[in-house]
Parts: structure tokens; sequence; C-alpha cells
């Protein structure tokens, strides 16, 4: 069983009902299980593999996620191509709950270091555009077709969680970045390791905690609903824009990371 494309769906963004023809397969990889067994369906003439990123019924927290596990099985697969959802909050008045963003750049200030070339094979891939500028061109056309509010450019500050940010922490965050999750940097660079293109639409949930009010789970949860329908709909239109051939600094990129 192959796949072309991946979709990483993230918090509150788990089930396509479009993908027909589903199949469920279950890999084991070198890192262990991937958060939950992948289904491979089809749509829009591609066939897709689907991988929620807290497992199914959102029991995995973002610092236990087996990233190397879900890219690598992606990989295995076939997968050239990633589609990552995730929910996230805003630095920046800006960037209202609601709102979708196109990340362009992260920050990483998570607390572990991961790759697949722990050696002795030691690759350093590039990562100066490390979201695939293609498939967010793709993301940019979808959303203006559909008439939806994006934003073409965002930092995405990177923190371990699971929990949220003190007040500090939020306002020191904001001079650096336009939103903050937990998840996307470790698979963003994962992916880039393995030549595969990754992109993430990122749905603001809420103002963080540099705003008067504190974030919480459930304001958050609410806001995410709204932004499903949203990423849905791009991600249906983006399927069928995609082309085949890949250009972009992705599909090469292990070819000058070598000592």
């Amino acid at each position: 069983m192959k796949a072309e494309l991946g979709i990483i769906g993230g918090t509150g963004v788990y089930d396509y009902d479009f993908i027909e023809e589903i199949e469920i397969v279950d890999i084991d990889t070198p890192y262990g299980k991937p958060s939950d067994k992948i289904k491979i369906g089809n749509y829009g003439g591609k066939k897709i593999a689907l991988l929620p990123r807290h497992g199914s019924k959102h029991t995995i927290p973002p610092h236990m996620i087996n990233h190397r596990a879900n890219i690598w099985a992606l990989h295995k697969l076939g997968v050239k191509r990633i589609i990552a959802t995730a929910a996230v909050g805003s630095l920046k008045e800006e960037f209202a709950p609601g709102d979708i963003v196109f990340t362009t750049q992260f920050i990483d200030m998570g607390k572990d270091v991961i790759t697949f070339y722990d050696g002795p094979d030691v690759k350093h891939v590039s990562l100066a555009d490390p979201f695939c500028p293609d498939m967010n061109y793709l993301f940019m056309k979808s959303a203006e077709s559909l008439g939806i509010k994006y934003h073409d450019k965002g930092a995405y500050l990177r923190v371990s969680g699971s929990r949220f940010s003190t007040r500090a922490e939020s306002h020191m965050f904001r001079q650096f970045a336009d939103i903050i999750g937990m998840t996307a940097v470790p698979e963003s660079i994962l992916s880039r390791e393995k030549e595969i293109c990754y992109a993430l639409i990122a749905g603001v949930t809420d103002y963080d905690v540099w705003a008067d009010k504190p974030v919480n789970a459930q304001e958050v949860s609410k806001v995410m609903k709204q932004n499903a329908e949203k990423i849905e709909k791009i991600i249906k239109d983006v399927i069928i824009r995609i082309p085949f051939e890949r250009k972009c600094v992705c599909s090469n990129a292990l070819e000058l990371a070598s000592v």
C-alpha cells in the first residue's frame, strides 16, 4: 500500500470524510509505533495517508509524540508531500483567533533534539526556508478562491508543551514570532531530512497570555471547531491543485547535507 500525500491532523482536525475507499495500515518503524494506525484512501485522483498526530482519541500529549516514527512511516509509504494542521496561539494582535496562517519560518524553543541522523551517518540539512514554499503558494491560491482570510507569512515559535506559556515568556516570545505551538517544528525538520515537502496550515485559537485574559483549553477547543471547517475546505481544494512534479528545495535537501 502506497500514498503520495500525507495529512497529519492536529488537535481537533482528525476526520476527513471526503477521503474515500479507506484502508488501514499498521506500520512498525525502527523508532517504534507511529501515533496511530494510518488510513489510506483516495481523493482528487491521489492516494492520501491520514495520521492523527495525537492519536485518534487525543491520548498523546505534545512532548510524548513519536515524531520520528510518524515521519518515517509516511516516508515508508511513499509520501512526498505532507500537509499538516495545527492549533496555535497568537503572539500578535493582527493574528486574530479564527485566522488561518501559512507559516514560513520557525524558532525552536523546544528542549529536545530531533533528527534521523544520530551517527555515524551525519547530515546537516538546510532549513533556511523550513516550510515548502510551493505548497504555501498552493495554500494561498486555495484560500483566495474560497474567500478565507489568511496570513501568507508567519513565524512559528515552538515550545515543548504540554503547558501553556507564562506571561513573562509570552511577552518575550512576542519579540521574535507571530504564532506559538508545540509540534510543527519536529515534523518539519524530520520531513526535510527525508526530502518530503512539509507545509503547515495553522489555525489561530487564542491570544496566548500576553493579552488580558489567559488562554484555557476550553476556549481553544471552541475556536478550533470553527477553524476545522476552513482548514478542510482548503485541504480539499489544494489536493486537486497539487502537481505530480516537485521543483522545490525540499526534494533534494540531502544533496548538500553531508560534511
